[in-house]
């Protein structure tokens, strides 16, 4: 689970910088740049600031921060065929 790699992806798919949403969080861009970077995970806290600047639901975070490691093997055939469309919904849901 990548959750700073879920944050950046919706971050930039609005046109959002770090600094952007460190002024809409009053979170560091420092702090930023290293929940993206995997350095440090986001507090409850501030993941729910972050989720209310970006406009998301955290389901969505977590939902982009899955990776196909986190996926049971038994589960990966299901997980190939349904996340590039689920992505793609969640992406005009966020974007639009």
């Amino acid at each position: 689970m990548n959750i700073g790699v879920a944050i950046k992806k919706i971050r930039t798919g609005k046109e959002l910088t770090q600094g952007d949403l460190s002024k809409l969080t009053v979170i560091s861009q420092t702090s930023i740049s290293q929940i993206e970077k995997g350095i440090k995970r986001p507090s409850q806290k501030n993941l729910q600031k972050i989720c209310r600047a970006l406009e998301v639901p955290e389901t969505i975070i977590y939902f982009y921060g899955l990776e196909e490691s986190d996926i049971p093997q038994s589960k990966k055939n299901v997980y190939s065929f349904i996340y590039p469309a689920v992505e793609e919904m969640i992406k005009k849901l966020i974007v639009d």
